[in-house]
């Protein structure tokens, strides 16, 4: 099994191990981001609706990056945009210790975002210039699984740091981590030069097709409601650790490495076996959610730390069903010539959640308690769930009128 597993990254040229390396000393670096929130409360001491405020800046700042990185990799290239980011990052995150008005956090997260999320779309474009298509889909495993190693890896270095150090470490630590992979970058991979440019200036292109789609948008709102549970996990979660239990950052990192453990170990196993029973996109979806509901519930039922072992857990579980498949769906939605435009619209669902996540969790908080979250998320994901279905009839039937149709005309006349 092991070695059928490590069968699917072979002969790759050296380009995408380098990404691979990359992706993986980035993410290991990336120690910050689950612990900004606790960062702003414990050390800066800056209210719950402050901290929601930064975190919709964090938001915004992904969905400008995410935005720009496709129009910049258009005009300057990929190469250009992937390493303008991750200097740009190195940067800025050095620099934000230095910011502790609520104002310059405010801009300050916001550029670190912005310029940090022009690296994965970029990264995505760019693969296609080193690998053929039928390994591309080999190529962004090796590189998610370079991610969950580093999600593994970084948190726990995370919560290491803060306990024999500060805080201002894990800025120091992420960028120079950034600006260290950037020369490896430059060093290692080559830029990609096209021979000839295809000119499609006649081929009409309908801008607003994603919108035009009913399912599409559906599955929109519902991977950005997706998100919008998932990303408290690395801003709310964090601070309920240190106030209902009294968990130190080392214990914060040591459940996000858990989860890690859990990726690493289940998902290519789950995709899997999710598509060798052939259940659909739509369904695993709804399963997600239903798991990311139970995790939620959990933690409004217990009240021992124990409890976030197997909200991890549950969390983990939910996020391969639903973040993955739902891409899956859109692709498979996507018109002709126009993939491109529907999975960069897609993705800007995650942007808009991580503006409302942190923002509306946090306010229910201050407003009322934990539980009340908690609650709130629950139902959410539940009723969300029920969504899903709905719509998981309305493909189904939106299949069989085609096949009705098709049949219709091999017989008309």
């Amino acid at each position: 099994m092991l070695n059928r597993y490590l069968g699917n990254f072979k002969n790759f040229p050296k380009e995408i191990w380098i990404l691979a390396l990359i992706t993986l000393v980035n993410r290991i670096g990336a120690v910050v981001v689950p612990f900004l929130s606790k960062y702003f409360k414990e050390e800066l001491n800056l209210s719950y609706s402050q901290i929601g405020w930064i975190m919709v800046c964090f938001g915004v700042g992904s969905l400008v990056g995410t935005f720009l990185s496709g129009k910049l990799s258009d005009v300057f290239g990929a190469y250009k945009v992937m390493a303008f980011s991750l200097f740009a990052s190195g940067v800025v995150l050095l620099s934000l210790q230095f910011a502790i008005t609520f104002e310059l956090l405010c801009i300050s997260v916001f550029l670190l975002t912005a310029v940090a999320d022009m690296y994965r779309p970029a990264m995505m474009v760019s693969i296609n210039d080193y690998v053929t298509s039928e390994s591309r889909v080999r190529a962004l495993s090796l590189l998610r699984m370079a991610t969950n190693v580093g999600l593994i890896v970084g948190p726990v270095l995370g919560g290491i740091l803060i306990m024999n150090s500060e805080y201002n470490t894990l800025f120091i630590v992420d960028g120079l981590t950034s600006i260290i992979s950037v020369v490896f970058f430059l060093i290692f991979v080559r830029e990609k030069k096209l021979l000839y440019k295809l000119e499609l200036n006649d081929v009409i292109k309908d801008k607003f097709a994603p919108f035009k789609d009913v399912p599409f948008v559906m599955n929109w709102i519902i991977a950005l409601i997706t998100g919008y549970l998932y990303f408290q996990v690395f801003s709310i979660v964090p601070i309920y650790h240190k106030e209902a239990y009294n968990l130190t950052e080392f214990d914060t990192g040591m459940f996000l490495g858990f989860s890690g453990v859990v990726f690493i170990l289940f998902e290519l196993a789950v995709v899997n076996f999710v598509q060798k029973n052939k259940i659909t996109d739509l369904v695993a979806i709804m399963l997600g959610l239903l798991l990311i509901g139970a995790s939620y519930l959990l933690l409004y039922l217990v009240h021992q730390p124990w409890v976030f072992w197997v909200f991890m857990f549950l969390m983990s579980f939910g996020n391969m069903l639903t973040f993955a498949f739902a891409s899956s769906f859109v692709m498979n939605r996507s018109h002709k010539n126009l993939e491109g435009l529907f999975m960069s619209t897609f993705q800007m669902s995650y942007g808009f959640a991580h503006v409302f996540s942190s923002k509306t969790g946090l306010t229910i908080v201050q407003n009322y308690d934990y539980n009340t979250n908690w609650t709130f998320n629950y139902i959410l994901a539940f009723v969300t769930a029920f969504c899903t279905y709905i719509i998981f009839i309305v493909v189904r039937k939106e299949q069989k009128k085609v096949k009705q149709d098709i049949m219709i005309s091999f017989f008309k006349k």
